[in-house]
């Protein structure tokens, strides 16, 4: 087997390496719950995660290396491939309803949820998300913890969607529905997704602006490079709330 260690890049992880066919991360607080997860996940028959595979000799968290390629960070998915990641995420919060984290679990999510009603990704981006031979998988879950359906959802249909102040809304609107659809959300909550998209743009906005406040990394570098970015959408984001809704309830 090789040692050979090939540094893995990110926005955010630090000493992630792949080793063969297994990745290698520095293990936190928070990692034995994220294993956990990660076996409820597997043990429940859900395809759409990495398997943990314990710790190595440097006790850092060892899990399966999926190969594939990442989709695109502006969220430029085909209708028909956007529709599958709705409903990647709409299996993976029926996968997490029935899971019992262990007892003293610790969590690390970047931003505080809007209430907990399940454990979330947190961060279900394009730059997370492999298209790979099994199908969809969602990499990088140190972030993993408590959250809800439409916290999650929201933050999804704005990044793997594609909201953004440069596209059209009507565009936007129509990506947004494809993804709800795909999740299966119902209708009687979407209205609440509508509200809940500027909210956790905001959210972000703020996290990163505190980062830069304090001096914190890799937040202080984001609001730096896309500070601005994350407040147009934003805005765009609350602008267009009546036309959002038009479209999640035609």
């Amino acid at each position: 087997m090789t040692t050979h260690e090939q540094p893995l890049t990110g926005n955010v992880t630090r000493g992630l390496v792949r080793v063969g066919d297994t990745v290698r991360r520095p293990a936190g607080p928070w990692t034995d719950a994220v294993d956990a997860l990660l076996r409820h996940l597997h043990d429940v028959g859900f395809t759409g995660a990495p398997r943990p595979l314990g710790r190595d000799e440097q006790g850092r968290q060892v899990l399966e290396y999926v190969p594939g390629e990442c989709g695109p960070v502006d969220g430029t998915y085909p209708l028909g491939e956007l529709a599958g990641v709705g409903a990647l995420l709409g299996d993976l919060h029926r996968a997490t309803a029935t899971f019992v984290p262990p007892p003293g679990a610790r969590w690390q999510p970047a931003i505080a949820p809007d209430r907990e009603e399940l454990v979330c990704h947190h961060d279900a981006a394009p730059w997370n998300l492999v298209r790979s031979q099994r199908g969809w998988v969602l990499i990088d879950w140190d972030g993993a913890g408590p959250g809800s359906r439409l916290w999650e959802l929201a933050y999804a249909a704005q990044s793997m969607a594609g909201m953004r102040a440069d596209r059209p809304a009507s565009e936007s609107a129509r990506r947004l529905r494809t993804l709800a659809d795909g999740y299966g959300l119902p209708e009687a909550e979407r209205p609440d997704l509508t509200a809940m998209l500027p909210r956790r743009a905001a959210a972000m906005v703020e996290l990163l602006r505190r980062g830069a406040r304090d001096g914190r990394q890799p937040w202080a570098r984001i609001w730096t490079e896309d500070g601005a970015y994350w407040q147009e959408t934003t805005r765009y984001l609350a602008a267009h709330g009546p036309l959002w809704e038009r479209a999640l309830l035609a």
